[in-house]
């Protein structure tokens, strides 16, 4: 028995020392899975012409403000200021984030803004789009059933983003040439 316990331990010290490992595979399944999610939805918040990313589609009100946007008679010159900065700052947050995140830049704090997205978006879904209203859309946990689109579907996506919060990019991102490169680096790194 003692054998088999020092062969494990010797086994998962060589595993434990690939650390920078699971960051990058998270970072790879984040573009595999959710970077395609994020980017397409973005992209329908986008307006016409070059400048687009400044005047987003009347859809994006509709996708971000429900209520306000049918107070407004569905007509964006009937909302502020204040409900344009979301808008854009949203679209450009759906785009920008999920980019950096795969990239391995500013991960930590990437991975934190887009955990705060999908919070703002999961409940914008169930109290703006009234969600919250249908049983299968909030889901419940410990149910036998994983395919609750904000309890369990979510909970996936966000797991994977407090693991860099923790963790950092790992390899081969920007995060760890710039430090390993950069003027902050350590005399011995």
């Amino acid at each position: 028995m003692n054998t088999l316990i020092t062969v494990h331990n010797q086994i998962f010290e060589r595993v434990e020392r690939l650390d920078g490992l699971l960051p990058l595979l998270a970072r790879f399944l984040f573009a595999a899975i959710l970077l395609p999610y994020f980017w397409a939805s973005a992209a329908t918040k986008l307006g016409d012409g070059l400048f687009g990313f400044l005047f987003p589609a009347s859809g994006a009100y509709a996708q971000i403000f429900p209520k306000a946007f049918e107070a407004a008679n569905y007509n964006t010159d009937n909302l502020g200021v204040f409900h344009w900065v979301v808008v854009v700052a949203g679209t450009w947050a759906e785009f920008l984030l999920p980019l950096m995140i795969v990239l391995g830049l500013a991960t930590r704090l990437a991975a934190l803004g887009m955990i705060g997205f999908i919070t703002v978006q999961s409940l914008t879904d169930l109290y703006g789009h009234g969600g919250i209203a249908h049983e299968g859309t909030l889901g419940a946990w410990f149910d036998r059933a994983p395919d609750a689109l904000i309890l369990d579907q979510r909970a996936f996506w966000i797991f994977l983003l407090v693991l860099l919060v923790i963790k950092g990019a790992g390899l081969l991102s920007v995060d760890r040439a710039l430090f390993r490169l950069g003027p902050w680096a350590p005399a011995n790194a």
